[in-house]
């Protein structure tokens, strides 16, 4: 069965798309730690990231260190944290997070925003890259 972000790559379910290419990818996490939390995946499946092949793997980090650059600019942080955990969704994602302190990366403290907040929170960091 495709995994939710499958899902959101075929257009199944939507999200708040913050950039995208041929093979990755990346839109901002519904249940995020903090303003701008934004998701990287590889649109192929693979449940860990360590399983990916080196091309993918490697494409990936490229793609996520882009979209955090473009984080950073649009969201004011102290810095863009990465966390790969991937024991909630089956399919490899790279968690690019802006930090205000080490609770922002705790995945315990989340903050709710409006699904204007949202879009204007995508556009901003899409208006970066």
């Amino acid at each position: 069965m495709a995994s939710i972000f499958t899902k959101i790559v075929n257009g199944e379910i939507p999200c708040y798309k913050v950039a995208e290419t041929d093979n990755f990818l990346a839109f901002l996490d519904v249940n995020p730690n903090s303003k701008g939390h934004t998701l990287c995946i590889p649109k192929k499946e693979v449940d860990k990231i360590f399983d990916l092949d080196e091309a993918t793997y490697n494409g990936l980090m490229q793609f996520s260190r882009e979209v955090a650059i473009a984080i950073e600019k649009a969201i004011p942080c102290k810095r863009v944290g990465m966390t790969v955990i991937g024991l909630e969704v089956p399919h490899t994602h790279v968690h690019l997070i802006p930090l205000h302190s080490m609770e922002s990366a705790r995945f315990i403290q989340k903050v709710k925003l409006t699904p204007e907040e949202f879009q204007d929170v995508a556009e901003a960091i899409k208006s970066h890259l």
